[in-house]
């Protein structure tokens, strides 16, 4: 018989947090979060997403053993953006045992059709900068820190429950050669016609003055973007300083245009394998893995490019891109792992077909009625 526990108390939530380390344990190509982070995106006192979010969590057991997770989360504010009553299905794993994962999806709908939710897509999170989707292709590849992991049974499941498909990310790699003096030649017609500062910083300090206007632009940059609704000051503040002290600022540059942030481009050396060493904790020895893997990059992971709407049709991703090869080839990296970008964006795509690349994985948002 298998039971359901809602996650109410700490011993509940580390039962939830803990579930994926024993189901991939061991696996080449998971990626172990950080736990301490997991906890305070579960805990509404330490996630300011509880704000604009209703969300609850379960944990599935047979046999004493957990055996399976789901959250349902609701978006206020994704809701009020696109006039619809959407829930969400969350940070779900589960053994391949279809009983398992039918009384796990089971639980989540029950709640969001109490909640008045009319349908429910997923996996997504409180927001966009939590992991989406569920791989579906690429398995045999290790993925970056902003994209996922899951077994490829998942996906029969989720079929198997009358999910279908609503959405694709695909994700690139690609390998790093000098900039050809055609492009360099290109973006510098750009930057002169359109009157671009183009601005590679140097110092965490410069970096931590910026991190507020460039979440600003993702405000406006991503609004038309499924799944994404505007960050508020909390959660700019909140992500500002997650990421404060991983992120390099020679990997990040900016592009103004009258003294006005226009376009911004960041990178992060891979953390991947030194997620893997480090296995959920940063103290004793996960600190060392991750400034290591700073300190000399091979890999480069693009996490975001944020482009002004206003200036969408003046190349400036071009600019960005060439700008940042440049601080790679200097630091030594040799490829990089693009986040997923939708499959619908063939403009982008068509941007990586400049490089030796290959389109290696795939996620799915699936959607379904309730």
């Amino acid at each position: 018989m298998i039971q359901i526990k809602e996650v109410v108390s700490a011993s509940d939530i580390k039962n939830f947090v803990h579930f994926p380390f024993e189901l991939y344990k061991n696996h080449d190509f998971w990626i172990p979060p950080i736990r301490k982070d997991e906890y305070k995106l579960i805990n509404p006192k330490t996630n300011p997403a509880y704000k604009f979010c209703d969300a609850k969590f379960w944990t599935a057991w047979k046999d004493s053993k957990c055996v399976g997770r789901i959250g349902a989360i609701i978006n206020h504010d994704y809701n009020k953006k696109i006039g619809k009553q959407m829930g969400r299905i969350s940070r779900v794993e589960f053994i391949d045992d279809k009983a398992v994962s039918s009384i796990l999806f089971e639980t989540a709908e029950k709640w969001l059709k109490e909640k008045g939710m009319k349908a429910v897509h997923g996996p997504l999170g409180f927001t966009n900068f939590d992991n989406q989707g569920l791989l579906i292709d690429g398995f045999e590849y290790l993925p970056s820190i902003a994209s996922v992991m899951h077994f490829q049974y998942y996906q029969e499941h989720f079929e198997n429950l009358g999910y279908k498909k609503e959405e694709d990310w695909v994700e690139f790699r690609l390998k790093i050669e000098e900039v050809p003096e055609k492009a360099q030649r290109l973006a510098e017609i750009i930057k002169q016609r359109n009157k671009l500062e183009v601005i590679h910083l140097s110092k965490k300090s410069e970096l931590k003055l910026y991190l507020s206007e460039i979440f600003q632009l993702l405000n406006s940059a991503f609004a038309e973007l499924p799944y994404v609704a505007p960050f508020s000051a909390e959660m700019i503040s909140f992500s500002s300083k997650k990421y404060l002290d991983v992120l390099q600022p020679k990997f990040v540059v900016i592009i103004k245009k009258e003294g006005e942030l226009a376009a911004f481009i960041v990178g992060l050396p891979s953390l991947s394998k030194a997620m893997q060493k480090a296995n959920g904790s940063i103290f004793p020895f996960g600190f060392r893995h991750i400034m290591k893997a700073l300190k000399h990059p091979e890999e480069l992971d693009l996490l975001l490019t944020g482009v002004d709407p206003h200036y969408q049709k003046l190349g400036l991703p071009a600019i960005l891109i060439n700008e940042l090869q440049k601080s790679m080839i200097e630091a030594g990296v040799k490829y990089v792992e693009t986040t997923g970008m939708f499959e619908t964006n063939l403009k982008g795509a068509t941007h990586w077909k400049n490089y030796d690349h290959i389109q290696h994985k795939r996620r799915r948002c699936f959607v379904k009625d309730l």
